[in-house]
């Protein structure tokens, strides 16, 4: 029988790909773009496993050569995040239900009003923005996650108590910046009631649209976006993100 066409699987940073290290089965290297392209086994599924450095274009561009070089039938992003919703806690984790890119549209009145990328953002086009986790994959991502237990976070990890992470499953925002300010956390949570903010996952999901394959985010909290977050991320971004790993090796088999 003719194996299926293989996962390609994006991490933006080291912190993130290394917890894949003992779990892919390594079988051939490529190099293009600047960019290594490990080809092997994720479990019993072929992968594409790659590091595509941080931000909107970078993943855009190993998105891309997975789809058209190595004809990918779904793409996965496993990685970090900040935590826009207060009731979250660092090591939680986020599925993405929806992903919006908010920093593409008009800047008017100093806000930035968010237009779907590529629709031009001027008065009178279609404001509507977001891509939606298909209906079919997301009943199958809910039923594979029931009762799963991520790893503890330690407390030399969280500087407290050991915690129990849990899982979430919401919208995740996606843009160009850094967010290191509690005051623009707290308004674009308000804005588009999202659970996290990331740098990378809505550029996957517009890629995916194009080539007409599943896209599946997974992030987990390695800070809360606000004052604070550029000491969080470094602390806790290398254990943050092994929870984010386990859930993607765990739902591998129903992408």
């Amino acid at each position: 029988m003719t194996e299926r066409a293989p996962l390609g699987l994006i991490c933006a940073i080291p912190e993130e790909i290394d917890h894949f290290g003992d779990f892919f089965g390594e079988t051939g290297r490529r190099e293009m773009a600047g960019l290594t392209f490990r080809e092997g086994r994720l479990g019993q599924r072929a992968a594409v496993l790659v590091e595509a450095g941080i931000g909107k274009v970078n993943t855009a561009i190993v998105a891309t050569l997975l789809c058209q070089v190595f004809g990918c039938r779904a793409l996965l992003f496993s990685g970090v995040a900040g935590g826009l919703d207060p009731a979250l806690g660092i090591g939680d984790v986020v599925v993405a239900t929806r992903l919006i890119q908010y920093d593409y549209g008009a800047l008017v009145e100093r806000r930035i009003r968010c237009y779907q990328p590529g629709v031009p953002p001027l008065p009178g086009f279609d404001e509507d923005h977001g891509y939606d986790i298909a209906p079919e994959l997301l009943a199958r991502v809910t039923a594979a996650l029931e009762g799963v237990a991520l790893p503890r976070f330690a407390t030399n990890a969280t500087g407290a108590s050991p915690r129990q992470p849990v899982v979430h499953f919401g919208t995740i925002l996606t843009g160009d910046t850094f967010l290191n300010c509690t005051e623009t956390r707290d308004e674009l949570r308000q804005r588009f009631d999202a659970l996290a903010i990331e740098m990378e996952g809505a550029a996957l999901a517009q890629v995916a649209e194009r080539f007409g394959v599943p896209a599946l985010v997974v992030r987990a909290l390695s800070d809360l976006a606000g004052a604070d977050s550029h000491l969080d991320f470094p602390s806790f971004a290398r254990a943050a993100a092994e929870a984010a790993a386990v859930l993607i090796r765990r739902l591998a088999p129903v992408v």
